[in-house]
């Protein structure tokens, strides 16, 4: 699934191409796609037809389209295969399209195509984030994410102090800090030489800095190449892979040599999924929270 440094390299390429542009029609093409959106796909539609999207936002995972008169915006999850592309119109359809938006210029449409349709759009009042700033009510529980200017990392340590769990399930809870998923918990976990299963009420203010800074540090070398790409499901708006699979130290990369000791890397189940670890570099603590 997109974590916070694909879903932003989305949102800024969304931001130059639809920002300013009024909606001039809407094709749902599959129910699944606007499931969340509880009036269906005949509302959806006669509700945006006329629109002007005034900015992209994001928090965390979550992206959504503020719409002029700031009182309502589209919100947008990639789920695990969403794709949001800027395609001229005369390009082919998509095998798994399932929305698509034309605007007033006639210039290039906007396209929402998903294989396995777990994402999809919705509309959302918008609420006060109690920061001068507008949210959608369903993204207004979520913490703000590391890169955030507003990011408190005294609220964090806080919070993170508060959860009796292993601090990787702490990490993945986005009521404590939004925008990490499976693969940068892994990768700032193993720059902070720290298991997975460090109980996240032991971390001490000196070891939550180090996380922070490992963690900020991470999501902004992947932001920078463009995100991670391990198949062709995740993508820019213009249909493009990132790169930074090729700087991954831990994660997917096991029997691998660790780049620090050399022990290869190890992979271990963890809540339905995969942790990848070095077993020198991140010892198993004795009291460890699994």
């Amino acid at each position: 699934m997109p974590e916070l440094p694909e879903v932003e390299v989305v949102r800024s390429g969304l931001d130059r191409f639809v920002t300013g542009r009024t909606i001039a029609s809407v094709e749902v093409l599959h129910p699944r796609a606007i499931r969340r959106h509880e009036p269906g796909s005949i509302d959806f539609q006669a509700r945006l037809v006329g629109r002007q999207i005034s900015a992209v936002s994001r928090r965390g995972k979550y992206l959504w389209f503020v719409l002029d008169g700031r009182d309502l915006a589209i919100v947008g999850h990639l789920g695990m295969s969403g794709q949001l592309l800027v395609q001229p119109a005369s390009a082919p359809d998509e095998k798994h399209l399932r929305i698509r938006m034309t605007f007033d210029d006639g210039g290039r449409e906007l396209r929402f195509v998903d294989q396995r349709t777990f994402g999809g759009m919705a509309l959302d009042d918008l609420v006060s984030d109690g920061a001068n700033g507008l949210v959608p009510s369903t993204v207004a529980h979520i913490s703000r994410d590391p890169l955030d200017p507003l990011f408190d990392p005294a609220v964090f340590a806080k919070s993170l102090k508060s959860r009796r769990t292993g601090l990787k399930r702490a990490l993945l809870d986005q009521t404590v800090v939004s925008g990490i998923g499976n693969i940068y918990a892994d990768e700032a976990l193993w720059r902070a030489r720290l298991h997975y299963a460090y109980p996240a009420d032991a971390m001490s203010a000196v070891r939550t800095r180090e996380l922070l800074a490992e963690v900020q540090d991470v999501m902004s070398n992947a932001l920078a190449q463009g995100g991670t790409s391990f198949d062709a499901l995740y993508v820019n708006v213009n249909g493009e892979s990132g790169y930074f699979d090729v700087s991954l130290n831990a994660y997917g990369q096991q029997d691998q040599p660790c780049p620090r000791c050399g022990r290869l890397i190890v992979r271990e189940p963890f809540m339905n999924r995969s942790s990848f670890r070095c077993p020198i570099c991140q010892r198993t603590p004795r009291n460890a929270r699994w």
